[in-house]
């Protein structure tokens, strides 16, 4: 028997956009990238920095997370911020962050 309060994804639009979400987060540098914002903005070159690669590898991974309306970004003067810009990615970083880090 079902308990009322279990919410089941239910909705085609919400399957699809939980897919297209864990899809585009699947890729580990994708993760380790959200794992570094977290709630936070940071600017292209911090999030250079601490995730170890590129700038161009960086920004082609930020651009499927902005198309897939997991990140945005905001201009000031001549840096770029990025930010997870829905509450629900954020929570899910950090339920995975305690299910696979203990943190």
């Amino acid at each position: 028997m079902e308990d009322k309060n279990d919410t089941i994804l239910y909705d085609d639009t919400d399957i699809n956009r939980a897919a297209r979400c864990l899809k585009a987060m699947s890729h580990p540098l994708r993760l380790k990238i959200l794992c570094v914002l977290g709630n936070n903005s940071i600017s292209v070159q911090d999030i250079v920095e601490q995730v170890g690669t590129s700038q161009s590898n960086i920004s082609q991974h930020l651009a499927i997370l902005r198309d897939k309306g997991i990140l945005d970004y905001k201009k000031e003067a001549n840096r770029v911020y990025y930010f997870i810009d829905d509450e629900r990615v954020i929570h899910l970083i950090q339920m995975m962050r305690s299910v696979f880090c203990g943190t």
